[in-house]
């Protein structure tokens, strides 16, 4: 049983906080919006730690399609990062910036990069395409992250600055035309370089909130090195070129752990673990 108090954890935190919210802010939708969510994860993670061979997959579709199809173009809530310039430069602290603070800020200092490899509906369909093992070397080119979160604000700041009429309609078609160019972008990088996760290490805007809070994470996989032989079977299989061999944070690409757990799984020597 002792293999399954993570996922029980992950879903107690969540539950505390759905409690949490829908008792602060008087609103039942945030109790089953998170309890949903976390609900989903741990259920994942506990299948995973069965050997359900798509256990991750089926995570990512449950939780990825509900913020995609029922929050995005049902509630019509723009889950990008422009809705959280939006909302913030509102004031109003709901929809996607209270999912902004627990999952890409604040929630990166508990499971890193979890969100990543688990939640994230423009992965969900970039991980159905073949190129998980990536081609190496990585590309020097992930500062183009930077300029696209500066985009993002600059384009929500501007609404605000001309006091831009009908914003809320103008967030919604940004969330569908983004959304689509985040996929047509993510693909095409895939097949080009592939790798799978290319848009994810060097496009993707949120990894600027992502890494800095994921170096700290309490929920890492971590290294046994009296039981690493250095063979490099780890660093072969990782989507996101994490150097598992190195046991400590400053290993190359730590902060981009996405808790697949490939690395788990290939390690001859069972050196690797939560």
């Amino acid at each position: 049983m002792k293999k399954y108090l993570f996922p029980v954890g992950l879903w107690l935190l969540f539950a505390c906080i759905a409690v949490t919210l829908w008792l602060t802010l008087d609103n039942p939708f945030y109790f089953f919006n998170f309890l949903y969510i976390g609900t989903c994860l741990a259920v994942g993670v506990a299948l995973y730690i069965k050997k359900l061979k798509y256990a991750r997959t089926a995570v990512q579709f449950a939780v990825g399609l509900y913020m995609l199809v029922y929050l995005g173009i049902l509630s019509r809530e723009n889950m990008q990062i422009e809705g959280f310039w939006y909302y913030l430069f509102l004031g109003v602290f709901e929809a996607a910036v209270i999912h902004y603070v627990i999952a890409k800020i604040l929630g990166p200092l508990f499971f890193g990069r979890g969100w990543c490899g688990y939640a994230c509906w423009t992965a969900m369909v970039l991980d159905l395409l073949p190129y998980q093992t990536p081609r190496r070397p990585r590309k020097r080119i992930g500062f183009i992250r930077y300029f696209v979160f500066a985009g993002s604000l600059l384009f929500v700041g501007s609404l605000f600055l001309l006091r831009v009429p009908g914003m809320e309609t103008i967030l919604f078609w940004s969330f569908l035309i983004g959304n689509a160019l985040y996929y047509a972008v993510g693909i095409g990088l895939a097949l080009a370089l592939k790798d799978n996760r290319a848009f994810c290490k060097y496009i993707c805007p949120i990894t600027v909130f992502l890494k800095p809070a994921s170096y700290f994470a309490l929920v890492r996989v971590k290294t046994d090195t009296a039981k690493c032989v250095s063979c490099g079977k780890c660093k072969k299989v990782c989507p996101m070129d994490v150097d598992m061999t190195d046991p400590t944070r400053k290993r190359a690409n730590g902060t981009d752990c996405i808790l697949c757990f490939r690395c788990v799984e290939e390690c001859p020597r069972g050196a690797l673990h939560l």
